[in-house]
């Protein structure tokens, strides 16, 4: 079976760590977490968002006195922090790497690596080693809390999260916790993963600066639900998404990275292009329950 980091979320014995760690095990394997005294425990797992590539954990028999990492803010988290990353690469316990973070919002793919299942999300960067076995572990600040959950490198040859690392080159990627602890807590609550959905089909080859809705490939209805929050908002097959919120978008992978730092029900800002001219609109996040 596959190896990775957790790291203790409650004192009910709930630990977070990645779906791709995790993915076996669901399918019947067997679960253990080892602690760094060498004691091991029986896991079951709780829940998995393939999406976020966040899974929960939780240990049968949890002892007592579990002392839950404590979890920083990572939107407060500023390029040049300092960084700590906590994990087991190629089976070597305990390691720890430090870095500093080199960028915020990075839209990168996650899911489990098997390319139609990807999807992507908005990560923090930073140039500490993360290596295989580093998955799942915890990002801290220079404080010691968790502002992330590291997630496999982006190396050379693969693209992407997933499969085929074959070592660091200083590009290490993690969930920013705010998001990776929303999905924990719908996780344990419910045992399936909750996912803010605009309910538009958005073309990720388009060559425009935003992020292009499909006018392809599908009917209409299916490329811009009208009943969901683009279409209710007024959107249509065509149109150019260029800004969500705060933050200008250029891209369809930005777009859906950016839309999932949200929670299903929140209203915002929607800035679009049809025929060159922008329009403002306000929408409300609607939800998918469940991955694909």
């Amino acid at each position: 079976g596959g190896t990775g980091t957790g790291f203790v979320y409650d004192q009910q014995g709930h630990i977070l760590t990645n779906n791709h760690v995790v993915a076996s095990a669901a399918a019947g394997g067997k679960l253990t977490a080892t602690f760094s005294d060498g004691k091991k425990y029986e896991a079951e797992v709780v829940g998995r968002a393939q999406g976020y590539d966040v899974a929960v954990i939780k240990l049968k028999t949890p002892p007592s006195g579990l002392k839950p990492l404590p979890l920083g803010d990572s939107d407060k988290v500023a390029v040049g922090d300092s960084t700590i990353a906590i994990g087991a690469p190629f089976g070597l316990s305990n390691t720890v790497t430090t870095g500093i973070v080199s960028a915020k919002n990075r839209p990168v793919a996650s899911g489990d690596g098997s390319g139609g299942k990807n999807s992507y999300m908005s990560a923090l960067q930073t140039d500490a080693s993360i290596n295989p076995g580093n998955s799942g572990g915890p990002l801290l600040d220079g404080r010691g809390a968790v502002i992330g959950i590291n997630s496999a490198i982006q190396s050379a040859g693969n693209g992407g999260f997933g499969g085929g690392q074959a070592g660091s080159i200083g590009l290490g990627f993690a969930i920013p916790i705010n998001q990776a602890k929303n999905v924990a807590e719908s996780l344990i609550k419910t045992g399936k993963p909750v996912y803010p959905i605009i309910s538009v089909s958005v073309d990720l080859a388009a060559k425009t600066d935003g992020a292009k809705i499909s006018e392809s490939g599908a009917a209409a209805n299916e490329l811009v639900d009208p009943n969901g929050p683009a279409g209710k908002a007024g959107l249509k097959p065509g149109d150019i998404i260029t800004q969500l919120g705060d933050k200008p978008i250029d891209s369809g992978p930005t777009l859906i990275s950016e839309i999932w730092t949200y929670k299903p029900g929140e209203t915002v800002k929607l800035t679009y292009l049809r025929g060159g001219k922008p329009t403002t609109v306000d929408i409300t996040f609607g939800s998918r329950v469940g991955d694909k």
